[in-house]
């Protein structure tokens, strides 16, 4: 650029932190003046007044956003034009390594220790006056300083869980449109068919998991439509937060396929496309395409599919060719399945004398019957014997043979035909029938577990096992509260959504949450570290013992169901070694490095792949005086650090 002559055009551009924006200048008429910098050109472009029209100068401004979806795994360590990563903006950060990410000026100069960050966001979080204002600010700093909030979650993952997933999770669906601010994720509209793979391609980094959902059936709050993002985008921070699964290698996916929900139609503020619910065939056509495409950009990227309205089509589409399991229908029964292990071994009851009434046959409630089913015949009963312990509720009443209507498929394995030609048309009557030893709720009908039916299960049994599941807390079948009320403290109880503890006869009782995240982070974990072909019903399986065994010795004295929900990173490794050493067993691994690995090797290998978002600032703080040390070392001046 030196001397450069007047017929040829010159152009220099000049990154300016502070301002954050991006200057190019050309020549138009005569010979410039040497510049030894971009940085000399701004200064230079100010004093003579160029940042407005002038007669020898073009100059160009364009904006450049400071949002990135999350912040890269490793470092680039270009720095002559670079954006920023959201996991940068970090005042933990020294200024050395501030200096180096461009960042140096964009945040307040103070050097922070983490706990008073910490310190700091419990400080406004507690200062926002409902659930839905501190899921907002969360998600604020999730976009802004990744690595912050993920240090925050892990520190009080039982205080955050419930304000970044259910039960707050189901309002902001509810809020979506209403309250977009920033982007979070990818969307694939059925307008898109066809180009699903190049849309794909602008996603800027390597998925290793992918939560997909068409919003159909957002717990239950029906079909949400592209609202439903939420579920995606808090299931993947759960991932990241229980887990270890690094928060870039995680990709929030809606399918717009439409909705039939009218009031979104007329909506204005909706954003999804304004178009009825596409047919099966469409449906299956596009899904076809996505799982392609899917595979094609990250080959062997684990799919898990969530709240479809019929999740039981894609599953036995594509469960044997692709990696990909769902957590509605498996997670949800496998973690439950952890708890009815425990709670069966303190009932007293063998499992050829359970009897298990299930309101509420939809795919989550049959899905939880088989694991139970599976379970039953490890322990002994046949197939028959084991389906035979189950007696399944729907809108209509008992599930029988002799109804007179068409039932569902996913409902015929567990349709009774024992009932003699009777027809018990709601759950009081299946109830009394049955005089059941386990109560299992998954029908979304909040209260329906009477007072009345409580004390009845009280009676029949000495310890009656009542899971109300359903989602969000306003859905639950019964409360912690009346569930130890009314069966005089007796009850084996977990729930979907967390309850207080109840203080019952001067004795502070805990409840169980009978939450996913207890499984599905480490079937994600074990399932990409062990590189699976497939997600094998062996893996799920192993998911559930392996959650059941690990109770520490002191939450099984005090009756526990499920761990302190704050080990839950300890928890996924436990349930991660269970998956990886069932898809070895399975044959579906490919990750040769852990084979003949024993317990203790594999425990801290898994551990050893985790993200640790306590570790990032020490991790980014050596990269950047490694570096410096490279530079200086191969005498190459000009550092600006």
């Amino acid at each position: 650029m030196v001397g450069a002559r007047h017929d040829r055009s010159v152009s220099a551009v000049a990154i300016y932190p502070s301002l954050h924006i991006t200057i190019s200048v050309s020549s138009r008429t005569g010979p410039l003046s040497p510049v030894a910098s971009p940085q000399q050109i701004l200064r230079g472009a100010t004093t003579f007044g160029l940042l407005g029209i002038h007669p020898f100068w073009t100059l160009l401004v364009q904006p450049r956003p400071l949002y990135r979806p999350c912040v890269s795994s490793s470092f680039s360590m270009s720095t002559s034009d670079r954006t920023p990563d959201a996991g940068e903006f970090d005042t933990s950060h020294s200024i050395a390594v501030r200096k180096f990410n461009r960042t140096h000026g964009l945040i307040p100069p103070a050097v922070e220790d983490q706990d008073v960050q910490l310190h700091r966001c419990l400080k406004q979080l507690s200062q926002k006056q409902n659930p839905i204002d501190k899921y907002l600010y969360l998600s604020g700093i999730r976009n802004s300083n990744v690595h912050l909030f993920y240090r925050l979650a892990t520190n009080h993952i039982k205080d955050i869980a419930p304000l970044i997933y259910t039960p707050t999770v189901g309002d902001a669906c509810l809020q979506w449109s209403h309250n977009y601010v920033q982007p979070e994720g990818l969307y694939l509209s059925y307008s898109d068919k066809g180009h699903v793979a190049s849309i794909l391609h602008n996603w800027p980094y390597h998925a290793e998991i992918t939560v997909v959902t068409d919003g159909s059936r957002i717990l239950g709050l029906g079909d949400l439509g592209i609202n439903g993002m939420g579920i995606p985008v808090g299931k993947l921070a759960l991932y990241t937060a229980c887990a270890g699964i690094r928060p870039e290698a995680t990709l929030p996916l809606m399918l717009d396929l439409g909705t039939g929900n009218k009031e979104l139609l007329e909506d204005p503020l909706y954003l999804g496309s304004k178009r009825e619910k596409m047919s099966g065939q469409e449906e299956r056509e596009f899904m076809d395409e996505v799982m392609i495409a899917l595979n094609e950009r990250w080959p062997g990227i684990v799919v898990q599919f969530e709240d479809f309205k019929n999740p039981f089509p894609a599953l036995e589409r594509y469960q044997h060719k692709y990696t990909c399991f769902n957590d509605d229908i498996q997670g949800t029964g496998a973690v439950v399945l952890a708890g009815i292990i425990n709670a069966v071994k303190k009932s007293g009851v063998p499992v050829k004398g359970q009897r298990a009434v299930f309101m509420g046959a939809g795919s989550a409630g049959v899905g939880v019957a088989k694991q139970i089913v599976e379970y039953f015949m490890r322990e002994g009963l046949t197939e028959d014997q084991a389906r035979e312990c189950f007696w399944l509720v729907d809108t209509k009443g008992l599930v029988t043979n002799d109804r007179g209507d068409k039932l569902a498929p996913h409902k015929v394995y567990f349709s009774r035909n024992d009932n003699g030609g009777k027809q018990y048309k709601n759950l009081a009557e299946v109830v009394h029938y049955v005089k059941p030893t386990i109560l299992m709720g998954l029908s979304t009908i909040g209260g329906i577990f009477t007072p009345e039916l409580l004390t009845k299960m009280a009676q029949w049994n000495k310890h009656p096992i009542i899971f109300p599941l359903s989602n969000p807390s306003a859905n639950s079948e019964c409360t912690f509260e009346d569930a130890i009320k009314y069966t005089n403290g007796t009850a084996l109880f977990a729930s979907g959504s967390p309850f207080p503890p109840v203080n019952y006869k001067g004795k502070s009782l805990q409840p169980g949450q009978g939450n996913n995240m207890y499984v599905f982070p480490g079937i994600g974990l074990g399932t990409i570290l062990s590189k699976s072909t497939v997600v094998t019903q062996s893996m799920i399986y192993a998911s559930a013992q392996a959650l059941s065994t690990a109770l520490t010795p002191s939450e099984r004295s005090q009756g526990w169901l499920y761990p302190e929900i704050a080990r839950i990173r300890d928890v996924s490794v436990i349930v991660a070694m269970g998956v990886i050493r069932a898809a070895e067993e399975a044959g579906v691994d490919r990750e040769t490095r852990i084979e003949g690995m024993k317990d203790e090797q594999l425990e801290r290998w898994v551990r050893s792949k985790m993200y640790d978002p306590h570790e990032e600032t020490q991790r980014v703080e050596k990269e950047v005086h490694s570096y410096i040390k490279d530079v200086v070392g191969n005498g190459v001046g000009g550092s600006h650090l």
